[in-house]
């Protein structure tokens, strides 16, 4: 079942993935999930990326994610199913899909790309963005978001308007308003459970 942001019904997820394009505000929203509801967060770009953008072997990664994804409750960042197929969707009751129009999206990613390249940002295992990589090589994260945010629109609606994720809680967030507006009634939920 899909709902927006707005209208997710009154149960507390345990098991969540966010998924968008790189440079949504995944990694952003699922902390603010993980600690709204109080259980630890996953990043996938950690568990992909080995010191000196390295990726790590297909087989690796996914014994990596599924160690991960092995507890109760926690909420994971990222999409990768190229490599993990539905992994994270089987074991996740919910997925919050940060389907922001593309301009948004690109205007976030090179913000997040120039503050970490010029800060000098260390990321997962010791990585580092360069400038040169995102405007000079088919590296660029630039010229990935283009490639991939409208095959994402379409293939997410396919994917879980389809029989295989019946049982998942898909919640479509269009604008950053609705994401707040979820985080919000995670937090009241959240509060009920600890009274």
């Amino acid at each position: 079942m899909q709902d927006d942001a707005t209208d997710h019904d009154e149960r507390m997820p345990s098991r969540v993935v966010v998924i968008g394009t790189t440079g949504s505000g995944k990694t952003t929203l699922a902390r603010a999930i993980a600690r709204a509801i109080g259980v630890p967060h996953i990043e996938l770009d950690a568990l992909h990326w080995d010191a000196g953008w390295t990726e790590a072997p297909a087989e690796l990664f996914r014994e990596r994610v599924a160690d991960a994804i092995g507890g109760e409750r926690w909420v994971v960042d990222g999409n990768y199913s190229g490599k993990l197929g539905s992994m994270t969707y089987a074991a996740a009751d919910t997925v919050v899909w940060l389907d922001y129009a593309f301009p948004r999206v690109f205007s976030r990613l090179f913000v997040r790309t120039m503050r970490r390249a010029l800060r000098g940002e260390v990321l997962w295992n010791g990585n580092r963005e360069r400038l040169r990589d995102h405007f000079f090589t088919r590296d660029s994260l630039f010229l990935w978001a283009v490639k991939s945010h409208w095959r994402h629109r379409r293939t997410y609606a396919e994917r879980f308007s389809g029989p295989a994720h019946a049982d998942l809680h898909v919640v479509r967030v269009r604008r950053p308003a609705e994401a707040q507006a979820y985080l919000r009634g995670l937090r009241r939920l959240a509060g009920r459970a600890r009274a």
